[in-house]
């Protein structure tokens, strides 16, 4: 569940930091490799073409910091120990 919320807070992060700096790696690129022809089409007042770039980015680095995030949570996870049994 945390895990969700992290990712869901990167994207929100990234996806208006996108729409502020269009040119922020790896969303144009990856716009571009797709051979998708640009669009000057505005929604919501933004264009299109900067709008999915910042969806691209937002999936992007919400993948990463999440499994980052996992990865270090159970890195940081006490394993229990077994207790040695008693004999009588």
């Amino acid at each position: 569940m945390k895990g969700a919320l992290i990712f869901l807070a990167v994207f929100i992060i990234v996806l208006l930091a996108t729409i502020a700096y269009p040119d922020l790696p790896p969303g144009k690129q990856i716009y571009n490799a797709l051979n998708v022809p640009t669009s000057d089409y505005p929604v919501l007042g933004i264009q299109l073409t900067t709008l999915i770039d910042a969806i691209f980015n937002g999936i992007i680095y919400g993948i990463v910091v999440w499994i980052i995030y996992t990865i270090a949570d159970r890195a940081t996870r006490k394993k229990p120990q077994l207790q040695p049994s008693k004999k009588s």
